[in-house]
Order: structure tokens, then C-alpha cells, then sequence
């Protein structure tokens, strides 16, 4: 793969870094992998798939190298595809296709709700939005528990109550957050409060993502064709719940993606997928447009 290409671009409350990988091949559309809140590290694997064309990742505001310059505690979705529209605009290079995963597809949809003329196709993989899902209102419950006790209790005790509402099988009863959980040392994660509450994930980005409400005539009405996608091993949790009604509303099949949510990774962040089958999948769904 071609040297990438670092670039900074000034957002409306946030400074954002973001990659350039020049492709090898003929196609002259870029491919834009997104996440969130994870940053463009957790894409080295995917990208390194599709060399033959230009890939473009970025750190979402408040995340790893993109400092938000606003002071606020937490965002929107509406104000990440905000930042995508103005990086795709800084590109000029035209519709883009996009890969984005977990709460990066939650942004993209944001974003080809308002701006479709932005982006030619959108493989959107488990989209964590609660407001799909036929136990809506205990899942933006559980969601909002989950924020509510890293505030109250810190890190560790809310990436247990993450843990256990992202792989919890079926829909969600109205008195999970009543428990039990087991305590953060079971998995490794500090009992002490550090005091600290500027996580991206359970901080920054957890309410306005899974809150998130798509806007399906917007979506349906945009020129974007759009790919709701899940892993094979994820059905019956959550995100992937949440992306089969979302492929339900938007009257399109759920498009079925080796491995798990994070069925791309190879190893970063300490965790494994299925990354060169997961390409494989990303390459037929993209090409079928």
C-alpha cells in the first residue's frame, strides 16, 4: 500500500485528523472505513485489504489524534456526519462508498439522511440505534443505565454494564439494569474510580448514538445505495438486532458478514476477526452497485 497521507481539517467544534491511502488500481472512487468511537488504528487491517483503491480513515472528534475544541461532554451523531460531510467535501473527489461499523454507522446514516449526495454506496455494519429495535424502550433504558453508572461509578463498572448489554441475547427485559453484574476485576478492568469521565465510548458518544433515530423516508429517498449489514456470529444481540430492523424498515435485506461486530479486526485492539473474509464480503457487496 501507497504511503498514507495525514491530513487536518477544521470542523465546527473539533479539529479532525484523518488518513489518505492512495489506491493502485483503476477505481477512482475512495472508500471511506469508519468508526466510532473507535479511531483509524482499528482499520489498518481492512485497509490493507483493499489496496487497489484510495482508503480514506479518520479519527471521529474526541477520539485519538481529533481534539473537539467546544468543551462539550457529549455529541450527536448529527454533528459527527457533519464532520464527514465537510472531510468528503475536502477530498473532492466526489461520491464516496463507505464501510462504517457500530456507532460510525449510526454517523454515516446521519449523514446520508442530509447529505446522499455525498456517498454512492453504504455498507452500514450493526448500527447500535435502540429506537429500531422491538424492545425499544428497555434498550434506551439499558443504554442509558450504562452511561449513568460510569458517571456515578466510573470506568470499569460501566464497561461491565457495556459488556453486558452489547452481548445479551435477545430482547432486553425492562429490569435489567436491576442485574446482577459481575465486578470489573472478572474482567480484568480496574475497580478503582480514577475520577476521570471524558471516555469517548461510555462518555461522548453512548446516549446520542444509541438514541440515535434514523431517518428512514430520508434514507429511502436518498441517491446512496445503502447495505445494512450483521455478523454471522452477532444475531440475536443488540447492534445486530438493531440492524436487521433497521434492513426491515428500509424494505432491504440484512446482508450477513463473516465473524462478529468487530469482524474486520486482526488484532487490533487486542481482538480477532475474520478480516480477509470480512474484506471479501465488503468487496462483493460494494462492487454489487
Amino acid at each position: 500500500m501507497a504511503e498514507t497521507d495525514t491530513r487536518t481539517l477544521d470542523t465546527v467544534g473539533a479539529t479532525l485528523r484523518y488518513d489518505v491511502r492512495p489506491g493502485t488500481g483503476t477505481e477512482e472512487r475512495p472508500l471511506l472505513l469508519i468508526g466510532s468511537p473507535m479511531d483509524a488504528t482499528g482499520f489498518t487491517t481492512l485497509a490493507s485489504h483493499f489496496a487497489d483503491r484510495t482508503v480514506v480513515t479518520y479519527d471521529p472528534r474526541g477520539v485519538g489524534r481529533s481534539e473537539r475544541t467546544d468543551g462539550a461532554a457529549e455529541t450527536l451523531p448529527e454533528e459527527h456526519a457533519d464532520d464527514l460531510a465537510r472531510l468528503i467535501e475536502a477530498l473532492g473527489a466526489g461520491p464516496v462508498d463507505v464501510f462504517a461499523s457500530s456507532g460510525g454507522a449510526v454517523n454515516s446514516l446521519a449523514l446520508v439522511a442530509r447529505r446522499g449526495d455525498l456517498v454512492h454506496t453504504l455498507v452500514a455494519h450493526e448500527p447500535p440505534t435502540a429506537q429500531v429495535v422491538e424492545d425499544r424502550e428497555a434498550a434506551l433504558a439499558a443504554c442509558e443505565d450504562v452511561h449513568a453508572t460510569y458517571l456515578r461509578d466510573g470506568w470499569g463498572a460501566g464497561m461491565v454494564r457495556f459488556i453486558a448489554l452489547t452481548g445479551h441475547q435477545g430482547p432486553l427485559p425492562a429490569d435489567w439494569s436491576d442485574g446482577p453484574f459481575p465486578g470489573p476485576e472478572t474482567f480484568g478492568f480496574p475497580s478503582e474510580d480514577d475520577g476521570s469521565r471524558g471516555d469517548p465510548l461510555l462518555g461522548q458518544n453512548m446516549r446520542g448514538c444509541t438514541s440515535y433515530r434514523p431517518d428512514v423516508p430520508a434514507l429511502s429517498a436518498a441517491p446512496t445505495r445503502i447495505v445494512v449489514a450483521a455478523g454471522e456470529e452477532s444475531e440475536g444481540q443488540f447492534a445486530a438486532r438493531a440492524a436487521a430492523a433497521l434492513a426491515g424498515a428500509l424494505g432491504t435485506p440484512l446482508a450477513v458478514f463473516p465473524s462478529h461486530h468487530g469482524g474486520f479486526l486482526g488484532g487490533e485492539f487486542g481482538q480477532q476477526g475474520a478480516p480477509e473474509e470480512f474484506a471479501k464480503a465488503l468487496r462483493a457487496a460494494l462492487a454489487e452497485g
